[in-house]
């Protein structure tokens, strides 16, 4: 996250980097995608009816609380807007879609993510590396190893 913060992208010849972009550039071929406004870049945003729905688009379930914090946030910084909105994640090739609205300590957990979040943003260098099982398959992989 902090390299990200710091426009530091991963790199763009990483397989799954490749592979989430084209997922999410093939599924929904219906839907309009790509909503950016401030901290969020929306990808599926619609009405149905008198609701409006946010969808994020997934790969995979792998990093389910992940993603659902993620569009939590989307949600919560709408709200701040004055927009009530409902969440979905959807998952294409799994063929699934989780209905994301805020449940009981929701908004606590978030707001203190967000806190710790702003914490590691605003340190001058990247927190030291933590290797995990998912290093190898990582966009930042050479970068944190180099």
């Amino acid at each position: 996250m902090w390299l990200l913060a710091h426009e530091i992208t991963p790199d763009p010849d990483n397989q799954l980097i490749q592979l989430g972009s084209l997922v999410h550039s093939e599924a929904y071929p219906q839907e309009k995608k790509g909503w950016e406004t401030a901290g969020m870049k929306i990808d599926i945003i619609k009405r149905v009816g008198k609701q409006i729905i946010v969808g994020e688009i997934k790969k995979s379930d792998r990093f389910l609380e992940a993603a659902k914090m993620q569009l939590l946030f989307y949600l919560y910084q709408l709200k701040q807007k004055g927009i009530d909105a409902t969440g979905e994640l959807l998952l294409p090739v799994q063929k699934k879609r989780i209905p994301v609205e805020f449940e009981l300590g929701d908004e606590e957990k978030l707001r203190k993510a967000i806190c710790e979040i702003k914490e590691i943003v605003k340190m001058p260098y990247p927190p030291p590396v933590n290797k995990n099982k998912f290093c190898n398959k990582c966009g930042y992989k050479y970068f944190c190893y180099a």
